[in-house]
């Protein structure tokens, strides 16, 4: 199979002693299935593990898309001798699974490793090897537009067979990724399906596929016969001792550890702040730059001629992640709010529009849709947040919760990149607190209870709004300040900025007569 049809069809072979490990661990589990599915064989290591595990199961079926990797499934199995599972060429999107199920008998167990690849990577191929397009996510139009919609291939399917599985008494016995797990469990969870005990074993898939993501195996039970759960215990290895965690459903959403959620779940409430993310460019080359030797230059190393209108001192997830917190970047920042017009640069920084029309084929080539419809050279993610002069900000992409307080360079405002998140500040004092609120061990153990460390992007906006900071306050015995801050919180009160935006990164505060009606506090 070629290199980009191996990638197609997420093609990784299972190794056959990790096969026969998850088949021992099911059998040590209590399993006894009578017929037992390997929807996706490849080559056949589940299934021969099968025919060694469990000897007395009435049915062994192997299907796979790859006539070649069948065929050399049913090799392997002919040296095994005894009784011969059924191996065929099949489409799983072709194959109506609810009758394939329905026709086997007793308890069935389907064992197998789906394919790991997302269905943009596919699409982005060319590929076909995709199922019928349907928003079984449940997202709206605009988690479409920023990438909430793309989903591992083995996602649908695992969703697929357990929807199909859940009125059978039976067991999915699935190696994927984790986020893969947890988002089934969540689907399965939210539309009620017969689910019942279920386990997460956590696996080297460095060691045993060659790729470095955070891999396991899923186990879930179904049937009318399981009582109905919605935690999952999470362990280090194929076993259930030394249990990590337990996950599990709070509200419509996962929670990482529910033990440690709900010791702290007081402090899940009112933000008082609203979160937000950094610029977005998608141009780092053309509008990212280092001052060296007296001079801007560019990420394709050009010496570039630029007023300092537009320009801002910026830090990046990596700088947060490492407290470089002195900006060694600078940032073109075309508009204060996505609406505003940029073609006003031509008079007020001519330097600057020269330079963007002379790149002006990177910046219109852009292919995100957030740029469609907007003016010329625009960028994404701005508002009057963007320009507080004091900021407590975190990264978005770390395996870890530190936040820092940003303050302005060198005379105006440091702005942060869309891989960072952010709170808007009026003065360094209000910074300091809100930072300390949020480093504190309390507040830390409560965002542990409910961040995947190995999502691709463990922290976001809406984990980041359900800390309640004046509880949080309280808890911590700064009352006082919380009075002081969390009634003006973030130097707004109704969405509206206690302080004006002059230009340049300057700021005057708003006249007492213009304050609008104090924010109520819970």
């Amino acid at each position: 199979m070629s290199a980009i049809r191996k990638i197609e069809f997420g093609d990784f072979q299972t190794p056959l002693p990790l096969a026969r490990d998850i088949a021992a661990l099911l059998r040590a589990s209590g399993a006894k299935p009578d017929a037992i599915i390997e929807p996706t064989c490849g080559r056949g290591s589940f299934v021969i593990a099968a025919m060694e595990t469990f000897r007395r199961a009435k049915k062994i079926c192997g299907c796979d898309v790859n006539a070649d990797h069948v065929r050399e499934a049913a090799g392997h199995a002919r040296q095994l001798g005894g009784r011969q599972p059924q191996l065929e060429c099949r489409d799983f999107f072709q194959t109506d699974w609810t009758e394939f199920i329905a026709a086997l008998p007793g308890q069935v167990l389907v064992l197998g490793n789906p394919p790991w690849v997302t269905n943009s990577a596919v699409s982005a191929l060319g590929g076909s090897n995709l199922p019928a397009k349907t928003n079984f996510q449940g997202h709206n139009g605009f988690a479409a537009k920023t990438g909430k919609a793309n989903f591992d291939i083995s996602e649908w399917m695992l969703m697929h067979l357990v929807e199909r599985l859940q009125w059978r008494e039976g067991c999915v016995a699935m190696l994927c990724k984790t986020a893969t797990a947890r988002k089934t469990l969540r689907h399965a969870w939210l539309n009620g399906w017969q689910v019942g005990r279920c386990s997460l074993h956590l696996i080297d898939a460095q060691q045993s596929f060659g790729t470095a993501v955070d891999a396991c195996l899923l186990i879930l039970h179904t049937g009318p016969a399981e009582a109905a759960s919605t935690t999952a215990d999470v362990f280090p290895k194929l076993s259930f001792e030394d249990k990590l965690s337990t996950l599990g459903l709070v509200g419509k959403e996962l929670v990482a550890d529910v033990v440690e959620y709900e010791r702290l779940r007081d402090l899940d409430g009112l933000s008082y702040y609203t979160w937000r993310s950094g610029v977005k460019h998608d141009a780092a080359g053309v509008m990212e730059f280092r001052w060296e030797n007296g001079h801007f230059i560019n990420g394709q190393r050009e010496i570039c001629q630029l007023e300092p209108t537009f320009l801002y001192p910026l830090l990046k997830s990596s700088d947060l992640a490492n407290q470089r917190l002195l900006p060694a970047r600078y940032v073109l920042v075309t508009q204060q709010k996505p609406s505003d017009a940029t073609a006003p640069i031509q008079q007020v920084a001519p330097q600057t529009w020269h330079y963007l029309t002379a790149h002006s084929t990177a910046l219109d080539q852009r292919r995100s849709i957030i740029y469609t419809k907007r003016p010329r050279f625009s960028v994404f993610g701005v508002g009057a947040y963007t320009f507080a002069p004091w900021k407590v900000a975190v990264s978005g992409l770390y395996k870890h919760c530190r936040f820092s307080v940003v303050g302005p360079h060198q005379g105006k405002t440091t702005v942060l990149d869309d891989t960072c998140y952010f709170v808007p500040c009026a003065t360094e004092a209000e910074a300091q607190f809100v930072c300390e609120l949020l480093n504190s061990d309390l507040c830390q153990r409560f965002l542990r209870s409910l961040i995947f460390f190995d999502a691709k992007r463990p922290i976001n906006i809406d984990i980041l709004n359900r800390i309640d900071l004046k509880r949080l306050a309280a808890r911590l015995h700064r009352d006082a300040d919380a009075r002081r801050y969390l009634t003006t919180a973030a130097g707004f009160e109704n969405g509206q900025p206690l302080f004006v935006f002059e230009g340049k990164g300057e700021y005057r505060a708003k006249p007492s007569n213009q304050r609008v009606v104090r924010r109520k506090t819970k």
